[in-house]
């Protein structure tokens, strides 16, 4: 049966986003669908105003802390494969002005994430064509401008190892296939040169909304320092 409402909004909100955070961390549910159903389990089907549910940064707060109580081991190993695969596509679409966001540059990211990229340049088609002369099969949606701004085009594929042609991808997607068991997702947002300069500007708070290949290199160098050393074997006698 349906929890009562609390009258502890404080409260409430916390409950929500630590459901919220299991959706997200256990099935890979987006923010807003797991804010609603969060609500909805412990309300029932009451309506809840808009100030009473948490934000994404209480939600993600909350993801963290269940991914480093429950899959302290896993995470970083799919959060390691996830980064490196974007490396690989940044690379590839470097004249197109590449940017990581999303859960696998934020480091929330687990075996149910996509990968997703915002490109900044004065000719989409140029990287449509690119990808298409690669033999990528991709589908065209549209997703939000990121300040709002209308809809942006954006292409969007499993990855298989396929793209870019080289022994590195085939490689990596052997290492996603035996740790994830399925292919990645992943999304390229195209946006004109000029969103560029507004998309370099930190978020409220300071938080990095979005990062370029040679920060996301280095946020994959701190954490391979910052990972647990297995001892050598002690030398037989």
């Amino acid at each position: 049966m349906p929890r009562r409402p609390t009258l502890d909004p404080i409260r409430l909100r916390e409950e929500i986003a630590q459901a919220a955070a299991r959706m997200i961390a256990e099935d890979g549910t987006d923010y807003a669908t797991a804010k609603r159903k969060a609500a909805r389990q412990l309300l029932g089907d009451v309506r809840v105003a808009g100030e009473w549910l948490p934000d994404n940064e209480a939600v993600e707060a909350e993801v963290r802390l269940y991914q480093a109580l429950f899959h302290s081991e896993s995470q970083p190993r799919v959060l390691a494969l996830l980064r490196r695969l974007a490396v690989l596509a940044m690379r590839d679409l470097a004249a197109f002005r590449p940017y990581l966001a999303g859960a696998v540059l934020n480091g929330t990211a687990t075996e149910h994430s996509d990968v997703y990229l915002q490109c900044f340049c004065d000719s989409p088609k140029d990287l449509t064509l690119h990808l298409l002369n690669a033999g990528v099969d991709f589908d065209t949606s549209e997703t939000r401008h990121f300040a709002g701004r209308g809809e942006v085009e954006t292409l969007s594929f499993l990855w298989k190892g396929q793209w870019p042609a080289m022994r590195d991808a085939r490689l990596l997607a052997g290492e996603i296939r035996a740790e994830l068991g399925q292919p990645v997702g992943i999304h390229i947002a195209l946006y004109d040169a000029d969103d560029e300069r507004g998309a370099v500007r930190a978020a409220a708070g300071g938080r990095v909304a979005r990062a370029d290949v040679d920060a996301v290199l280095a946020l994959l160098a701190a954490a391979e320092a910052a990972a647990p050393q297995v001892p050598d074997a002690p030398a037989a006698a």
